[in-house]
């Protein structure tokens, strides 16, 4: 009894086997026939082409220097008498910086005025000598001439001898006249020397005020009040500067463009000067470039200034240059994700109206951060893959759906 009941028992289990086995088969199978339909069509991600504008971009780091920075030394050696300006002081151009006390130059300028007005003497005294001399051999031309009328018009009436004595005195007269011309000219000449020496002497006096070239701001103070400036214009001598002036109303941005992009560089490209210390992005342009590839680096030295009424940009930041390069208007464009290279071939797979994968070789333009245009090839409105193209074969029908692309730009 108890072991029919076991048979029984393992009977029982065996068909309850078989029946579960069967029953998970057939619901296999139902799974697969259900799901074989949609494997049989994919859904693939499509974009439409369409028209827009596209640029290349280069953007690039660099720092802002000033337009203009130069150190300002004394052309005289003086002591600084007078120092009116200090760090971050803001000046215009001519603006007296300091004044310095030059002893030596003040003392010649004093003889200077006593030599320009004794040669002012001297040239009275000529003149004064010169008109006598020509007031006197005016009287003795004027008697050589009567006499010598008379001799001629009554002969015998004047003796030859005082016609004779008044023609040598007419000579006389003229020789100092010609003499005391000489030491006329002699004494302008020695009187517009003295007037030479003491305008030179004045200029170098002058140099004893420093002014600013041209308008900025005062980055660094190198010297105090009392302070020996030493000339600058003597290389032999070790001379420091009085201040270092930058001109801060406008910088300059150097980027190295690189030798490919080199030939899309114009003078007065615009470019965005992005200030990330800031926040702030400014406008600039392209100004200058040095029109040479440098051998070391493969780029070319590009100048870009950028503007700086309200004094917001400080010497020494970080920017970021963005150069636009190629700029196309209504230009057909794809994902750039969309294109497929090989070598120097480029394709795009097309979705068509009858819903049937085709791949189609297209020329390419500029290309953007994330689009591309396409200069032959597709269409406007064309359905193009975008995404992975692995298990897409031409021919093959599928599903489209339409989908947005995020944009780098956007996502910054």
């Amino acid at each position: 009894m108890t072991g029919r009941t076991v048979a029984e028992t393992r009977g029982w289990l065996c068909l309850a086997a078989v029946a579960v086995a069967v029953g998970c088969g057939a619901c296999a199978s139902g799974s697969r026939t259900d799901e074989a339909p949609r494997s049989a069509t994919p859904t693939v991600g499509v974009v439409k082409v369409a028209r827009e504008t596209l640029d290349r971009r280069l953007t690039m780091s660099s720092e802002l220097v000033p337009f203009q920075e130069i150190d300002v030394y004394a052309k005289q050696a003086g002591y600084v008498r007078q120092l009116l300006v200090d760090y971050g002081s803001r000046v215009t151009a001519g603006q007296v910086m300091a004044v310095l006390e030059i002893p030596e130059l003040e003392a010649q300028l004093t003889q200077d005025d006593a030599t320009v007005q004794n040669a002012a003497d001297r040239v009275a005294t000529a003149n004064h000598e010169l008109t006598r001399a020509k007031a006197q051999h005016d009287v003795a031309h004027l008697q050589y001439e009567r006499l010598s009328g008379v001799a001629k018009s009554k002969a015998g009436l004047v003796a030859q001898q005082e016609v004779d004595d008044a023609h040598g005195k007419d000579l006389a007269a003229e020789s100092a006249v010609e003499a005391f011309q000489s030491s006329y000219e002699a004494a302008q000449s020695a009187s517009l020397a003295a007037q030479a020496n003491r305008q030179r002497d004045r200029v170098l006096f002058n140099y004893a005020t420093i002014t600013a070239p041209f308008a900025g701001v005062v980055t660094q103070r190198f010297a105090n009040l009392g302070t020996l400036m030493q000339a600058g214009t003597n290389s032999s001598t070790q001379a420091i500067p009085l201040v270092r002036l930058s001109q801060d109303d406008r910088f300059r941005l150097v980027i190295p463009v690189p030798e490919s992009s080199v030939r899309d560089i114009h003078v007065g490209d615009p470019v965005d000067v992005r200030v990330p210390a800031l926040g702030h992005t400014f406008p600039g342009k392209i100004t200058r470039f040095s029109v040479d590839v440098q051998a070391e680096t493969r780029t070319m030295h590009t100048e870009v200034d950028v503007p700086n009424p309200d004094h917001l940009l400080i010497a020494g930041m970080s920017a970021e240059a963005t150069l636009i390069l190629n700029r196309r208007d209504a230009a057909l464009a794809i994902p750039t994700q969309a294109v497929a290279r090989e070598g120097e071939k480029t394709s795009v797979l097309v979705v068509d109206a009858a819903g049937a994968i085709a791949e189609r070789a297209v020329t390419l333009g500029v290309e953007a951060a994330d689009d591309i245009e396409v200069l032959s090839g597709v269409n406007e409105g064309d359905l193009v893959v975008v995404g992975d193209r692995v298990g897409l074969k031409p021919g093959q029908v599928v599903q489209s759906k339409v989908v947005e692309l995020m944009h780098a730009s956007a996502e910054k």
